[in-house]
């Protein structure tokens, strides 16, 4: 423990620690709400309103392209984010962080449709989405080493799951808000102007983690590192010069959670539509009751990545992940809702365990003057090779191979190479919060 943090009362610690947990939580779910509500109506109704005259099949492709953009642009969210939260803190680019992400949201609520401004409308869609891309890039990182860096000795799991378990609680309430409007609305209703109103209630919500973001201070560990090292005057270049290879290992072994996760909320919901035959209601109901189940899993494997270490859970995990992969396709096919409630909710469950022990190892993995730029940058190289292009790639596939075997085998890469990543990537078995990138090959 270091002098500054032994000086200060164990109740003062543990307050602070608590305040950070819950900022970084709220915040990120309520940025991932934004997100998530845009991958919703891609599925559900964007292609109708901005991509009109063209089949259904290409309206839902070039929908999912738009989702692809945003996955484009968080790599350069970021870069940016990440060097100016190496350099002049954490809190500043979270904040700004969930500013570019509401605004962005709310401008698609109130954008005209195509049949009002042409081709306007979807160059418009595409650079909001962009700048919905730049914010929750910067967002994970910054609420990852807020939650982190302030969590105590031995719990950095424990607390770094704070910002993971936010993302499908952004889910839930994302679908929680459409749940009514689809049960409720008719069809044409929805379509024509039902969709916006998840968009539109982002600004409450922005207001409310905006609040309790502007309270969350900075931790006494990246405070003391920046009042005691030269800072890189460009931590990006140090982490691509020195470090690029546990980048790329590390945005490896999340490209199967990410993109497996990106089909199951979001190609799911038009597929049960579409090809097994159920309303969008039903099939918002199977992943809202299926997200309780994914917050649980996230919780208990950064528990278990205290005692027994990150790498032991990750690498069980990503091999339960391979199993759940290769049998989630063929029992949604059953359409039996029992059954499809039961393939939900194991996968969910395992896409948890994966994400669980994630903050606490992408943290640990590099020095505190570039952790910023380092964990950003392996989570969002992982996040557009595996959830930006996950939606398309399966609508892709089915529609050539018309069986969704074709998917499943796709699920079942994915899961295998994050399965190697992390296995190259020598992490150590046991609790530790020291870095482990000097551990790392």
């Amino acid at each position: 423990m270091t002098a500054t943090m032994a000086a200060a009362p164990p109740q003062e610690l543990h307050r602070k620690a608590r305040q950070a947990a819950l900022g970084s939580f709220v915040g990120t779910a309520i940025e991932w709400y934004d997100f998530f509500i845009y991958g919703t109506a891609a599925a559900l109704v964007l292609g109708h309103q901005f991509f009109p005259g063209s089949s259904d099949l290409a309206g839902t492709l070039a929908s999912f392209a738009t989702l692809a953009v945003g996955f484009i642009a968080r790599p350069i969210g970021g870069i940016v984010m990440g060097h100016f939260g190496d350099l002049v803190g954490r809190k500043s680019m979270l904040v700004i962080s969930l500013l570019l992400m509401g605004v962005a949201t709310v401008g698609i609520g109130v954008l005209p449709n195509y049949d009002a401004i042409g081709v306007f409308a979807p160059i418009l869609l595409v650079t909001l989405r962009f700048i919905q891309g730049l914010g929750v890039g910067g967002e994970w990182g910054g609420a990852v080493l807020v939650a982190t860096e302030n969590a105590p000795e031995g719990r950095k799991g424990l607390y770094g799951a704070a910002p993971q378990i936010g993302v499908p609680a952004g889910v839930l309430v994302a679908n929680l808000v459409y749940l009514p409007l689809t049960a409720f609305m008719s069809d044409e209703t929805f379509k024509a102007w039902g969709w916006r109103i998840p968009f539109l209630l982002s600004a409450v919500l922005v207001l409310v983690a905006m609040w309790i973001r502007l309270g969350l201070q900075e931790s006494d560990e990246f405070q003391q590192t920046k009042d005691r090292a030269q800072p890189a005057k460009l931590p990006i270049l140090e982490v691509l010069t020195k470090h690029w290879k546990t980048v790329l290992l590390a945005g490896g072994t999340f490209i199967a959670t990410n993109g497996i996760a990106y089909a199951y909320m979001v190609y799911v919901l038009k597929y049960g539509e579409k090809e097994l035959g159920f309303s969008k209601t039903t099939m918002l109901f199977l992943l809202i009751g299926s997200c309780p189940f994914w917050m649980a899993g996230m919780a208990f494997s950064a528990w278990k990545s205290d005692s027994i270490g990150r790498r032991t859970v990750y690498v069980r995990s990503s091999i339960a992940l391979v199993i759940a992969a290769a049998v989630f396709f063929p029992l949604m096919d059953t359409a039996v809702l029992p059954v499809m409630a039961v393939a939900m909710i194991g996968l969910g469950f395992t896409l948890g365990c994966c994400a669980g022990p994630q903050s606490a190892l992408f943290a640990e993995l590099f020095p505190p003057a570039i952790r910023y730029s380092g964990a950003s940058l392996g989570y969002q190289i992982g996040a557009i090779l595996g959830g930006g292009l996950a939606p398309i790639i399966a609508t892709a596939l089915y529609a050539s191979f018309d069986t969704s075997l074709a998917i499943t085998g796709y699920f079942v890469l994915i899961a295998l190479i994050s399965l190697a990543s992390i296995l190259v990537l020598k992490v150590p078995g046991t609790k530790s919060s020291r870095p482990i990138e000097q551990e790392a090959v």
